[in-house]
């Protein structure tokens, strides 16, 4: 099998790589407090680091992530 779909790891990997970048749109065009927007961008880049160890790992972080945006929880301790 050739393409995309050949090697799961590789799809997966490059499913997380749009789902991140889309995630940074978010946060750059949320309506957050600069600290927020800090905040949150700092949790993506260490989303994006461990994607390179672990992408299954990463999506779920994301997830909780995406979820914590969601409903407006950005700030330590929500």
């Amino acid at each position: 099998m050739t393409g995309p779909d050949a090697d799961p790891e590789l799809a997966a990997a490059q499913a997380l790589a749009d789902r991140l970048l889309e995630a940074h749109r978010r946060v750059r065009t949320a309506d957050l407090p600069p600290e927020d927007r800090q905040r949150v961008t700092r949790r993506l880049l260490a989303l994006s680091d461990a994607s390179k160890h672990d992408v299954a790992r990463a999506a779920q972080r994301l997830d909780a992530l995406l979820a914590d945006l969601d409903a407006g929880r950005v700030a330590p301790g929500d």
